[in-house]
């Protein structure tokens, strides 16, 4: 079983609209609501690919309701941990020439909805996964990262981690099975740049080095690179018309996991993980995912 953990889940609202003029009222085109939060994503991408998900993660209020009834009716399994604060709504505007990102901080989290957490980590088997993914709310620290790795690890799950916290460094010293950082992750956490060929592989090695057994590293329109610490694949991303980069990247984890995990092909994982990416970046939200077949021919696998 895949579970996800998104300690700060949300509500992507996603605005269509002419150029936005300030001081006047400014009319949409059209609007539309999807459940998010990292892990929520991923989980969505391998129900998408009938692999089995559950979900865990933070919720409150009537917006938080409104994610977990939209996951159950995709049939995916959640178990939420509540609190009384709203779930946040993230704002994305596209006026057809740029798109703002609005992203709110989210609510605070008191300890008693963290012992919630702790409590619904006990439906981890032996031979799990768990992808904690995401940012953390107000309330609740870095050092839970670790706490939830290392029960993770005592019920014999492994762990996948898609993190933008400074704390990702000191997180490779458990060595997760998997993470996935960007370029602005790496630069920002790692101080690692990936402008060429030659800096991804040194990024690599450090993070190897680190603790790391295998990066999955996205590069939005650039690409996606795979490193299992012996080897160094590339995968090609397909032109696409930008709508949205919210999701790309759960997206593209979600698919790489719905083959890897399965002992599927390196290769085919990449190619699946970069058309799909590419086809969520064309769509609001995650969209329909119903250009895979036609993106998957544009993408090039190289084992460099």
């Amino acid at each position: 079983m895949i579970h996800t953990l998104t300690l700060n889940t949300a509500i992507d609202m996603n605005i269509f609209c002419g150029s936005l003029q300030p001081s006047t009222v400014n009319r949409t085109q059209r609007t539309e609501y999807c459940p998010n939060g990292k892990g929520v994503n991923v989980s969505l991408v391998l129900n998408h690919f009938r692999q089995p998900t559950h979900v865990m993660g933070i919720f409150g209020g009537f917006t938080g309701r409104y994610i977990v009834e939209e996951l159950k009716k995709q049939k995916i399994n959640v178990t939420p941990s509540w609190v009384q604060a709203a779930t946040r709504i993230n704002v994305f505007i596209n006026d057809g020439s740029n798109e703002y990102k609005l992203v709110n901080t989210g609510a605070p989290i008191d300890d008693e909805c963290k012992q919630q957490i702790i409590q619904h980590l006990d439906c981890i088997r032996p031979g799990d996964y768990l992808v904690i993914s995401g940012s953390l709310p107000p309330g609740i620290e870095s050092l839970f990262y670790a706490e939830v790795m290392s029960l993770c690890e005592q019920r014999g799950g492994e762990v996948i981690l898609d993190i933008s916290h400074p704390a990702l460094r000191k997180l490779l010293e458990l060595n997760p099975l998997l993470i996935k950082p960007n370029d602005d992750e790496l630069k920002e956490i790692f101080n690692l740049q990936v402008e060429n060929t030659q800096q991804v592989r040194n990024a690599m090695q450090t993070l190897h080095q680190l603790g790391a057994r295998n990066v999955l590293l996205t590069l939005g329109a650039k690409g996606l690179y795979f490193s299992n610490g012996n080897d160094l694949w590339f995968a090609s991303a397909p032109e696409v018309e930008l709508v949205s980069s919210a999701c790309a990247g759960d997206a593209a984890l979600g698919a790489f996991l719905s083959q890897w995990l399965k002992g599927g092909d390196i290769s085919e994982a990449l190619a699946l993980a970069s058309a799909t990416g590419a086809d969520v970046a064309a769509s609001a939200g995650l969209g329909k995912l119903n250009r895979l077949k036609e993106l998957l021919q544009q993408v090039q696998i190289v084992q460099l």
